[in-house]
């Protein structure tokens, strides 16, 4: 399951970095969000019965320094003939310019280790390079494409701009950390939260932000074609603008997975300024 890939939207260009225009500093509040996992649905070829679970996203750092992002995703899913715990830990830097990448993963199921990956990832002339370490020692080169914050970014910055639909690319470390995903992005009328949002007690500090509802498809970017392509996957989400998501939709074909944030904790902004 690509449960990575919803917490790297932040935790999450397409062009070429030093071919685009130079992006602002964008100020991403430091927080950490604790949602509640349930099953949406599921087809009966998913033999899926229940999932629940919970995941944790933790974002430090700042403009200036670059980004930590601490992520934990841990289910248990059920069929009619077994249940299964899964438990995905990751942590990933990116720099301030958005030109150095660092993950490093472990999942375990039923609380043993089936897999741990770890490598840096960096925009070169052509491209982006990156150097796995676990499981083994390899690298890749991959055509130019952008990094989770940098991808984030300019999803805040069109949603600003009134952009409703474009097309991007993202490489955020995750599966086998060997090949970048084209992304394509609706975002819908900026709302406002009402009383009645299942959030709203958990939403005190920002009851009076509003957001953009957003749906973004991931494709594998290898896997071009002239057709119609189904995507692997998709997420919807509520996005504010300091980076912070909600109301999860996690779409994998044969079945769903609906994320309710549960818990909100704010940190204190970095006191240094900085233009990139």
């Amino acid at each position: 399951m690509r449960a990575s890939r919803l917490a790297l939207i932040a935790l999450s260009a397409s062009t070429l970095l030093s071919a685009a225009p130079a992006m602002a500093a964008m100020t991403l509040v430091q927080h950490r969000a604790v949602y509640d996992l349930t099953l949406d649905s599921a087809s009966e070829r998913s033999g899926i019965t229940g999932i629940n679970g919970r995941m944790v996203y933790e974002i430090r750092g700042s403009a200036c320094d670059g980004y930590t992002v601490r992520f934990r995703y841990v289910t248990q899913s059920d069929t009619r003939e077994a249940s299964q715990i899964t438990d995905q830990q990751t942590t990933t830097f990116e720099d301030a310019d958005g030109k150095t990448f660092s993950f490093s993963t472990k999942s375990y199921t039923d609380q043993t280790l089936d897999k741990e990956l770890r490598g840096n990832a960096t925009i070169v002339e052509n491209g982006v390079k990156v150097e796995i370490d676990k499981p083994e020692r390899k690298e890749v080169d991959l055509a130019p494409t952008q990094f989770p914050t940098r991808h984030l970014e300019e999803l805040i910055t069109k949603a600003n701009q009134g952009e409703k639909f474009y097309e991007t690319s993202l490489f955020d470390g995750s599966e086998d950390a060997d090949k970048a995903m084209t992304t394509t992005i609706v975002v819908g009328k900026k709302a406002s939260l009402q009383p009645d949002d299942p959030e709203f007690k958990t939403l005190d500090k920002l009851r009076d932000a509003q957001f953009w509802p957003v749906d973004m498809a991931y494709f594998d970017a290898t896997n071009a074609s002239d057709g119609e392509d189904t995507p692997d996957y998709r997420i919807s989400f509520k996005l504010y603008e300091n980076g912070l998501t909600r109301d999860l939709l996690m779409d994998y074909g044969d079945f769903s997975i609906k994320g309710r944030l549960v818990d909100l904790s704010l940190f204190e902004p970095d006191t240094a300024t900085c233009t990139r």
